[in-house]
């Protein structure tokens, strides 16, 4: 009656959930009982398909949680390496240290300022040499504001220059060698001050 109403079970769930079912009952006897709305075989191995499937499927899962486990673990180890070579680096964090990853950090921090000086004398040279070359362009137009000045007095000297247009050319004259006086007092303070730098970074 128990095996009926098993069987029954089963061929009703088949039915009202349009799912594929399959039953096998083994009884004290021995004697073997199955119920399958498909072939019984079939559903079997389509079962062990699925469930190998999903113990492959955990074993990825369990597989990629370790990994990255493992990579977080050596990102955190890289950081705190990288923390304290910047806290030595500043020299903090020293007492870690033995005689030989002192002289170690002494030679990296020489080669370090080495290099910050040796940019720091390029770009020193750079501003030198634009400093030179204004100063030339300064000295250029130094020439040509003097001989405008010349005119002007020599047209002075003739009484052949009208006296608004001696006037507007005064005031030209005066305000232009003002501004290119401290022009050149500018680039000359600039200069001077670039080159003291370079004589001392040398």
């Amino acid at each position: 009656k128990r095996r009926n109403g098993l069987l029954k079970k089963a061929y009703e769930l088949s039915i009202l959930c349009e799912a594929e079912v399959a039953l096998i009952v083994f009884s004290s006897r021995g004697r073997v009982y199955e119920y399958s709305n498909n072939n019984i075989r079939s559903t079997i191995e389509r079962y062990k398909k699925a469930s190998s499937d999903g113990s492959n499927s955990a074993s990825f899962i369990e597989i990629n949680a370790q990994y990255y486990q493992q990579e977080s673990a050596k990102l955190r180890q890289q950081i705190q390496v990288m923390q304290n070579s910047n806290r030595n680096l500043v020299g903090e964090c020293l007492s870690s240290l033995n005689v030989k990853e002192l002289k170690q950090l002494e030679n990296r921090l020489e080669r370090g300022m080495s290099r910050i000086r040796s940019k720091k004398h390029e770009l020193l040279l750079a501003d030198i040499e634009f400093l030179q070359k204004r100063e030339k362009e300064l000295e250029h137009e130094n020439s040509f504001i003097r001989a405008k000045i010349n005119e002007v007095e020599r047209l002075q000297q003739l009484n052949m220059m009208p006296s608004e247009d001696l006037s507007a050319m005064n005031a030209f004259v005066t305000r232009s060698d003002h501004i290119l006086a401290q022009n050149m007092l500018d680039t000359s303070s600039a200069f001077s001050n670039a080159s003291k730098k370079l004589l001392h970074l040398g």
